[in-house]
């Protein structure tokens, strides 16, 4: 099948499924208070405010653990842990300088 999977494998499509492999302990996003607020604070417009989902971050138990997925994962859209994709950037190089 197009050189992606292993016909002669006893579960080809379960190789195939191999390459969607779970991400990690992501359970702290079952408890993140953006999963019962309005989505669309959290994706502004270009220029659009980002105080009301900067708020709703700053009350979250699970801050830390989103804005460490959003970073590892070079999530380029959104509010995560309280960041905006540039303040994220601006975090990853400042760290980065003093490692």
């Amino acid at each position: 099948m197009w050189g992606v999977i292993d016909d002669s494998a006893d579960e080809p499509l379960q190789e195939l499924w191999g390459l969607f492999k779970p991400d990690g302990d992501v359970s702290w996003q079952h408890k993140a208070l953006c999963a019962q607020t309005d989505p669309e604070a959290f994706f502004p417009e270009k220029g659009g405010s980002t105080r009301d989902a900067k708020r709703v971050c700053a009350k979250c138990e699970v801050r830390e653990q989103c804005l460490k997925w959003a970073i590892d994962h070079d999530e380029r859209f959104g509010i995560w842990g309280g960041m905006s994709e540039r303040e994220r950037r601006r975090y990853k190089k400042e760290h980065r300088e003093q490692a």
